[in-house]
């Protein structure tokens, strides 16, 4: 993993709020737009995450409406979400960076209408779970472009990192 501190950081914040084995729910949820090159990081992870059907992980690729899933992730309940979405950060393209709610107010995430902020302040207070933000910085937004070979990278760097802290959802690690 060229990152190591990534999969450390996701540890961390799914460890922020002990349960019991067997009660971690894991709400994934990929955002961005497929339709705008490395926006549709976040979507990417999901689809792949969904693919690994990891116990306790819901992977929802939400695309560039995030709002129109709200109603799925109350119906899970979940323990932690964790919302990956292209974000500017002022960074190299393809780094990914994971982040609180309160830290994501002053970031540019993805091409969607509704800030990524509101999004996630609706969902802490409705479902009382807790939320970490992984960002991956694109390096281009146009129109009917792929990912970028960085945010390609980032994709399977973000992808291997989660199923690392997920896969073993009641080791106590």
């Amino acid at each position: 993993m060229r990152n190591p501190q990534l999969a450390l950081a996701l540890t961390k914040a799914l460890r922020a709020r002990p349960e019991r084995p067997g009660e971690r729910r894991v709400v994934l949820l990929g955002v961005g737009s497929e339709l705008r090159g490395d926006d549709a990081a976040g979507v990417r992870v999901a689809e792949r995450m969904a693919d690994l059907a990891l116990p306790g992980v819901w992977a929802l690729a939400a695309g560039p409406a995030p709002e129109n899933l709200t109603g799925e992730v109350r119906r899970i309940s979940p323990s932690h979400l964790i919302i990956v979405d292209a974000a500017d950060m002022g960074e190299a393209p393809g780094t990914i960076r994971v982040v609180g709610l309160q830290e994501i107010s002053g970031m540019s995430f993805g091409t969607h209408a509704l800030p990524l902020s509101v999004l996630a302040g609706y969902l802490a207070n409705e479902t009382g779970c807790m939320i970490t933000v992984m960002g991956i910085q694109p390096l281009s937004l146009e129109f009917d472009a792929g990912l970028s070979p960085e945010v390609g990278r980032a994709v399977d760097e973000a992808v291997q990192a989660l199923s690392q802290c997920l896969g073993e959802p009641d080791d106590p690690r």
